[in-house]
């Protein structure tokens, strides 16, 4: 391992050895076969460790604690539940740098957006913490005498969570310190791209859950490939699955789940479009796409896959993009000086160089063209250049989530046209417009604007807050995670009825006299 911006001592600090256990419950690693699962750098191709694959036998034994877990975690009140989340997040908070370096440097994202993700798991746990006192229920009015209702929330269980390797730890965070709080438990199934940042996570919260003389298996990791997925998904066990990735693998859990009767938080693709009015503050919107579109290399949900222009400042944005796209420093993540990394890995550089073919074929045009970058410092063979073509909104590519740093240039002419070509797309997670005239952002934001989850004013589609749930309609799967009322995803809710009459009057005045 190269170790040029001191990986290897954050590795250290961090607990990770070179081989680890890839099973775990609480602070307990488990043996579980002879396959390892080897991590690579795309920053650099270095191995950062090999990890042990979760077989059948071991996934048992993880499920079993955590059940036993569950029974124990429930019965702390939840209040007590919160203080300890609370000092989750303070230990994130002592391990900020090196965590956020271990995740620019196994996922490819920049160091500031590495520190971006670790900052969100902070953000969850503080919010978490307020939350753990405010799971409210409802009090209503019976229409019996002598008669009190009122409904309120148990947590389900356990929790199962796949999150995928763009953001290889926050995602988890937003679904675990809700859950804890709620007074679930959690079984989390990392991405197989990006599994020590998961270890590591894992070594922290462990560690606190003991302090406090927890049982084992309040938090558990699983790694492995879809295989691991699938027995989470079909698990009668796992009365929830939160599953973040891409539409394909999101039907799959989603068909899984809901063949079994249990419940599904999906949080899925996203082709996500800025409109460009004529009234825009140019400066902001080239800003706000450039981000969009280049940071994490592209591979966000919430990435910017169109622009969609109004055709009087068309040429105009088009030219700036060209100029900003040029002054783009690409290169090893952990570099400060450079905005765009790598992609995660072989597979990803041929999906990109498909999708620039594919484009052309349909008669997109390249106005900045892209390609595989090669020679010193490009050595992992995963640094690609990011693209801009003008392409038409009904092309079957733009009609499909790239992941990767392709960004098309689409024209319209009526606002009423370009939000129709912003909802022309089977995935509905971000949006935004980037105007000055209160009368478009508005007819935006209105029943007949955007149709996703996210509609954003004057901001990129990407860098959402937690204190707002997140999620998408459409084939993003229509999920909430992290803020607002996100909560509730993980726990039932019970109606209670209380008679403290002497009489046994019916609903609805019906008689049943003996």
């Amino acid at each position: 391992m190269k170790d040029q911006f001191g990986i290897r001592e954050s590795l250290k600090r961090l607990g990770i050895e070179q081989e680890n256990s890839g099973s775990s419950t609480g602070v307990k690693w488990l043996e579980s076969g002879e396959s390892f699962l080897s991590s690579f750098s795309p920053a650099d191709g270095s191995l950062i460790a090999k990890v042990q694959y979760t077989n059948s036998e071991t996934y048992e034994s993880i499920i079993s604690q955590a059940h036993i877990a569950f029974e124990k975690w429930r019965l702390v009140p939840a209040p007590h539940r919160g203080e300890i989340v609370r000092e989750i997040g303070n230990a994130l908070r002592e391990v900020k740098a090196d965590l956020g370096k271990l995740v620019s440097y196994e996922m490819g994202k920049s160091y500031q957006e590495g520190l971006g993700e670790v900052q969100e798991m902070i953000d969850i746990c503080d919010f978490a913490v307020g939350l753990s006192r405010q799971l409210y229920g409802l009090t209503m009015h019976s229409e019996r005498p002598g008669h009190r209702m009122y409904e309120q929330w148990h947590p389900l269980g356990i929790i199962g969570i796949i999150s995928a390797f763009n953001f290889p730890v926050a995602v988890w965070s937003w679904n675990a310190a809700l859950a804890w709080v709620c007074g679930d438990v959690c079984v989390w199934k990392p991405s197989e791209k990006a599994p020590i940042s998961g270890i590591a996570c894992q070594l922290i919260v462990g560690k606190i859950f003991e302090k406090h003389g927890m049982p084992e298996g309040i938090s558990s990791l699983i790694i492995g490939d879809y295989k691991v997925g699938q027995l989470l998904s079909h698990d009668n066990r796992v009365p929830l699955v939160s599953a973040t990735g891409s539409t394909r693998m999101g039907k799959l859990v989603g068909q899984a789940v809901g063949g079994r009767l249990g419940r599904s938080l999906l949080e899925l693709g996203g082709n996500n479009a800025i409109i460009i009015t004529e009234n825009a503050d140019l400066d902001m919107a080239i800003r706000g796409a450039l981000f969009g579109a280049v940071g994490t290399a592209g591979q966000r949900c919430t990435s910017t896959r169109r622009l969609i222009i109004q055709e009087k400042v068309y040429e105009e944005v088009k030219s700036r993009l060209k100029s900003a796209y040029s002054k783009l420093v690409i290169g090893n993540p952990l570099d400060e000086k450079n905005h765009v990394g790598p992609v995660i890995d072989e597979e990803a550089v041929n999906m990109y160089l498909a999708a620039i073919e594919k484009v052309k074929s349909e008669g997109g045009k390249a106005v900045v063209e892209g390609g595989v970058l090669t020679g010193y410092g490009f050595e992992s063979g995963c640094y690609v250049k990011p693209a801009i073509y003008e392409a038409e909104n009904h092309f079957e590519i733009v009609q499909h989530e790239t992941f990767a740093p392709i960004l098309y240039l689409i024209k319209y002419d009526t606002l009423a046209e370009g939000i129709a070509l912003q909802n022309g797309v089977p995935q509905g997670l971000s949006s935004a417009i980037m105007t000055t005239n209160m009368r478009e952002s508005e007819a935006f934001l209105s029943v007949a604007g955007s149709d996703c989850g996210i509609a954003n004013v004057n901001i990129g589609t990407s860098g959402a807050e937690i204190g707002g749930a997140f999620g998408g309609e459409k084939e993003t799967g229509g999920g909430r995670e992290s803020g607002s009322d996100a909560w509730k995803a993980y726990m039932r809710r019970q109606t209670n009825t209380i008679n403290y009459s002497t009489t046994l009057p019916l609903a609805q005045g019906i008689k049943f006299d003996i």
